[in-house]
């Protein structure tokens, strides 16, 4: 869980309007849901909220909602931001327990790139999921899911089964074992390569 305590209020007014309003007053509006309590509209204020943002550990992460005296583990689903300031605009947060299985995406990260031989020969890295969508734990979401390319040569396929998961945690997709990058051969090296081996095949002849 991510250390996160943000003060929320109620807003009184809803819709383009009352979001307006709410940052005019230095607040970013958003929306609570899940649970039995159904969606109830917050703000946050704007200082607090950009503080939160910028230590990296509010979206797709547990954090502690504080409303008077009551607090409440919620998690980030969604933050939309002004397309020309990038100021935070409007949340979603998700009312969850600490020990809940959810559904989140996770991001990929890619490791170890300069010990790839497909790589340090002019292969690409051809990614095809930048995030992967997990069922795990609220309390165990990891930071990220590191993919190791050592060794890595041209041709080479990095799967899902090659990711190391938090205790517990599982894929949304469980039908395959699906794919999440590729090292691709540039048709350069690929015509490189084929010369090489026609080469060596001649030789050896």
């Amino acid at each position: 869980m991510a250390d996160i305590e943000l003060n929320v209020e109620v807003r009184k007014t809803v819709g383009s309007g009352g979001a307006r309003a709410t940052r005019a007053e230095g607040k970013v509006p958003g929306v609570l849901y899940g649970g039995p309590l159904g969606p109830v509209p917050v703000a946050i204020s704007a200082n607090a909220f950009r503080k939160a943002l910028y230590t990296g550990k509010l979206l797709g992460h547990l954090f502690t909602l504080r409303h008077g005296d009551e607090t409440q583990s919620v998690i980030a689903k969604e933050i939309q931001f002004h397309p020309v300031s990038d100021a935070p605009v409007h949340f979603d947060l998700f009312r969850v327990d600490e020990h809940q299985l959810i559904k989140i995406a996770v991001p990929v990260h890619f490791r170890n790139q300069d010990a790839s031989p497909g790589l340090k020969r002019g292969g690409t890295l051809n990614i095809a999921r930048h995030e992967v969508e997990l069922m795990v734990r609220a309390d165990h979401i990891p930071e990220e899911l590191v993919a190791d390319l050592t060794g890595r040569e041209i041709g080479d396929t990095i799967r899902f089964s090659d990711l190391e998961l938090p205790k517990g945690a599982s894929p949304v997709i469980t039908d395959r074992d699906f794919t999440v990058a590729t090292v691709a051969g540039t048709s350069a090296q690929m015509s490189a390569d084929a010369a090489v081996d026609a080469s060596e095949a001649s030789t050896e002849g």
